[in-house]
């Protein structure tokens, strides 16, 4: 945390871009991997949240088609992703590049090599 909050190449701080890629899940994460050039704190946080909110939604649709345990399945996982959906924007409006467990590092092996 300790460092000063930069500006992006949307010209918006980094921390306030950082939270808008969490905000409309997958969708804002993947708007901003293609406009943010310049922050890596911003892209990753892009990508994290795609890469997360990509796997939720899927799995939570898949586990809707499993009567009883899916649903429930699908209930609990809905529940865990607004947790990540609350925690990722938190964290990121603080200037912390947050990882997730699994998705954290994913994004850091992705978002170099995906330039789009």
């Amino acid at each position: 945390m300790g460092e000063e909050i930069g500006r992006t190449s949307l010209g918006m701080d980094e921390n306030l871009e950082g939270l808008l890629a969490y905000l409309l899940w997958w969708l804002t994460g993947i708007i901003l991997l293609l406009l943010e050039k310049e922050s890596y704190f911003v892209r990753f946080h892009a990508m994290q949240s795609t890469v997360m909110f990509l796997f939720f939604t899927v799995a939570i649709k898949v586990f809707e088609f499993i009567p009883i345990i899916g649903w429930l399945i699908a209930y609990l996982l809905s529940l865990v992703a607004i947790i990540a959906w609350i925690v990722g924007m938190v964290k990121a409006y603080q200037g912390e590049l947050y990882k997730f467990p699994v998705f954290g590092d994913l994004a850091e092996q992705w978002v170099e090599k995906v330039n789009l």
